[in-house]
């Protein structure tokens, strides 16, 4: 029961690391740490599919044609998203792979919970799911908060002020309405 407990260190650490020593640096790397957390992430999960491959196979229906072989691919590509995250151009379209694919492997633990497979929490049937569901919910909106989403850019605008006379009127008629007013 400790793995969704590793994911979420493995996953938020460097960012709270980071953003501790943003302050430091006067400068904010938060949303290139989220995304190595996501990366670190995906390493720990990939590397699953080659040390847990017939638990990880045995989470597939038995209708499912060369489960092995498809957990071993899917390992490949955990892998591939993981090091899709540690490269900054990439991190928005590894963000929406890795958002696909933790929709579309989610079944799977659906599958794995009901029929309580000796993988992880999945044993404990699908009370698990609990525990599963929100995890997998954290981590699809965290791929989408820091590397899918667009943030705003600051505005160079100035902002206005109220010494300043509106559009279309001078400096000098704004302070003689000013003086008007006043008397």
């Amino acid at each position: 029961m400790t793995t969704p407990i590793v994911m979420l260190v493995l996953m938020i650490g460097p960012y709270l690391v980071v953003r501790l020593l943003s302050a430091a640096f006067r400068r904010d790397f938060s949303r290139s740490a989220a995304a190595m957390g996501l990366g670190v992430l995906f390493v720990f999960t990939g590397i699953g599919h080659f040390i847990q491959t017939e638990p990880m196979a045995q989470m597939l229906p038995p209708w499912v044609p060369a489960r092995l072989l498809l957990v071993y691919l899917t390992g490949v590509l955990e892998l591939a998203i993981a090091f899709g995250f540690f490269i900054r151009r990439t991190r928005r379209i590894t963000g929406w792979v890795a958002a696909v694919v933790l929709v579309l492997f989610f079944p799977a633990n659906i599958y794995a919970a009901i029929n309580q497979i000796p993988m992880g929490g999945h044993a404990w049937g699908p009370v698990y799911l609990f525990i599963r569901a929100p995890l997998q919910a954290i981590i699809l909106f965290w791929a989408y908060w820091f590397t899918i989403r667009q943030p705003k850019p600051a505005s160079r605008a100035d902002p206005p002020r109220a010494d300043r006379a509106p559009t279309g009127t001078s400096k000098l008629s704004q302070d003689s309405s000013t003086r008007r007013r006043r008397t």
